[in-house]
């Protein structure tokens, strides 16, 4: 009997996370939904993925907190067995500002979450997946954004510098871990209609931004959630340390 394959999505309640547990438990994954406070859209997601026939639980913990992290992990090698895949996809924004007007616990918050929490992730699917720990290798896709390279000025620059950091995080651990079975990429998201908005104080951007990007629309989630899941595809076997733009050209 082959072994299931097993994916943790970080932030996967709702938007880009959602959609990407309700595409892998169709392509097989069994799929732990990861979520901080949103337990309803957590649990709707594992319904989905389980009517469909498919696998998932639903493991509350803030990826900002060692504790938390070791605890998702743990459960996950517990109820759904040997890690496989990992999708760094939690991340907020904060209120959307200039610089000189953010507060210091919004800039806090937006890096522990942002860069610690994929950070903590990360270390903790490598030694779990790394033949050098005795694992059978995997893939870790971190969610970057266009961000990085536009700076988002008057917006959310904390933001942009987070996903900056993704960028390199991306590249150091691919190159580290690429003897050990493990592939390390990223994609990077441009205007996509999600609840992110929401949290940014900017509910509307989506329609007021989208006519702007070159394709002349905003991406949807699934258009998100198809690039993660051929980054972790035999597909793309020999793809490492890349970070694929999926932003309708802008």
């Amino acid at each position: 009997m082959t072994e299931p394959r097993v994916m943790i999505v970080t932030g996967g309640s709702r938007g880009i996370g959602a959609a990407t547990a309700r595409l892998a438990g169709r392509r097989g994954y069994d799929v732990c939904v990861n979520y901080l406070g949103n337990a309803e859209g957590a649990d709707a997601v594992v319904r989905e993925i389980e009517a469909a026939g498919g696998r998932a639980i639903a493991v509350q913990g803030d990826v900002a907190r060692e504790d938390d992290v070791e605890r998702l992990f743990e459960t996950v090698d517990r109820e759904l067995g040997t890690l496989s895949a990992l999708i760094n996809n939690a991340g907020l924004t904060g209120q959307a500002s200039r610089l000189d007007a953010a507060e210091a616990e919004t800039l806090k918050r937006v890096l522990e979450v942002n860069v610690l929490g994929v950070l903590l992730c990360s270390r903790a699917a490598v030694r779990r997946m790394s033949s050098k720990h005795g694992g059978k290798g995997g893939g870790i896709v971190n969610i970057s954004s266009v961000a990085a390279s536009l700076g988002m000025a008057g917006d959310y620059i904390w933001y942009a510098t987070t996903k900056g950091a993704i960028d390199s995080l991306t590249i150091g651990l691919a190159n580290e871990v690429a003897g050990e079975g493990i592939r390390v990429n990223a994609v990077a998201p441009g205007l996509i209609v999600t609840d992110i908005h929401i949290g940014a104080g900017d509910p509307t951007r989506p329609e007021r931004i989208g006519p702007t990007v070159p394709m002349g629309r905003c991406g949807q989630p699934e258009e998100i959630a198809e690039p993660i899941l051929w980054l972790l595809s035999d597909a793309a076997s020999y793809t490492t340390g890349a970070t694929l733009r999926v932003g309708g050209g802008r």
